[in-house]
């Protein structure tokens, strides 16, 4: 089965077409900086032979608690998530304008929808009740929904992998570290908790995001200055975290002018790792026991520098064309895993069709 994956970001597409019973990928492209979407599409559909595309198929974000699989679209998936976009607004959009636009200008094909939320759905009430009034949750739908479910699903196996160990058997904690970052513990192949809450906001500090604050900031910042909520929630999603705080978003950048003694790249870079170290000391409580810890994403993987910051007498990778590399020696067994976002995606599309 040939699967034709599109994930959208904010300002980027990423496709791959995955051959699922080869796990092959036969054609990648990223388009950064988009600036017309339908535009970029077409383009990249240019290149391929669409009529040997057997589905395709989108990473969603937000699926509410509606999705705990992959669902094939049809109007009413549509709705859903252009419901929900206002809970995802730098991704549902764009996913959505990407599943219309096939729709309208390629017939007679399947499409796909594979949700970030889908594999948090397995968090118990008493991790993703919040503590507002209980008929918010009943009425409203308001609690944890967790995102980058595609990352930590696939690292979760991954990492059984690593350990040589059946999934149902191990417990995990996985870091997806990139632009947007999130961690999750995993137990017996399920999340059990995880950083990002009711919309991606939420949790460890990201290039643009906040995570977490006191909201009571939010109400004063609207009180006591010009900006409108709109305002605040603009800022709070797209001028905060790194780039709130040292001016880039970028950590190669970053790394860059901490080295040179920077002294806000260096706040940045020191509050981004002591979140994620007070994530990871939070989740090894609640699992109890920890077989390993996965760290990935685009500064996960690629960055030793923040890794040395967050770990204590880890090694070097030798071996990046690896699928997994041990990083530490001791008994807390630490692993960089390369994501594959588009491979999972294409796996789920095909165990819902096949």
């Amino acid at each position: 089965m040939k699967v034709l994956v599109i994930n959208g970001g904010s300002s980027s597409i990423k496709v791959k077409l995955m051959c699922v019973e080869k796990k092959e990928c036969l054609y990648e492209i990223t388009k950064s900086e988009v600036v017309d979407y339908d535009k970029s599409l077409q383009e990249i559909f240019n290149e391929l032979d669409l009529e040997h595309i057997d589905v395709f198929a989108h990473r969603v974000v937000h699926g509410g608690d509606k999705y705990s699989t992959a669902k094939l679209i049809d109007d009413e998936c549509i709705q859903d998530i252009e419901s929900l976009s206002s809970l995802a607004p730098l991704h549902n959009p764009v996913n959505l304008r990407a599943i219309i636009y096939i729709k309208n200008n390629i017939k007679n094909v399947r499409q796909v929808a594979v949700f970030d939320t889908a594999f948090h759905q397995s968090i118990p009430q008493v991790a993703h009740t919040y503590a507002l009034p209980y008929e918010f949750y009943e009425k409203y739908k308001i609690k944890r929904y967790g995102f980058h479910g595609t990352s930590h699903k696939f690292l979760s196996h991954k990492g059984a992998e690593a350990l040589n160990k059946n999934i149902k058997d191990i417990n995990l904690i996985s870091l997806h570290l990139g632009n947007g970052a999130s961690i999750c513990a995993i137990e017996k192949s399920k999340s059990i908790d995880t950083s990002m809450g009711f919309t991606p906001l939420e949790g460890l500090i990201m290039g643009t995001r906040s995570g977490d604050i006191d909201s009571q900031i939010i109400f004063w910042l609207e009180k006591n200055t010009d900006l409108s909520f709109e305002d605040i929630s603009n800022i709070l999603n797209k001028k905060s975290g790194l780039l709130g705080i040292a001016g880039k978003s970028n950590m190669r950048e970053l790394e860059e002018l901490y080295h040179k003694g920077d002294k806000l790249a260096i706040l940045a870079i020191n509050m981004f790792v002591h979140r994620i170290r007070k994530y990871i000391g939070a989740f090894k409580e609640i699992l109890e026991n920890v077989d390993a810890i996965i760290v990935s994403g685009g500064i996960g993987e690629n960055s030793h520098f923040i890794r040395s910051l967050i770990f204590k007498n880890i090694t070097d990778i030798e071996d990046t064309s690896a699928s997994y590399n041990q990083i530490s020696k001791n008994e807390n067994k630490i692993f960089v895993i390369r994501t594959n976002e588009e491979l999972q995606i294409a796996n789920e599309t095909y165990e819902l069709l096949k």
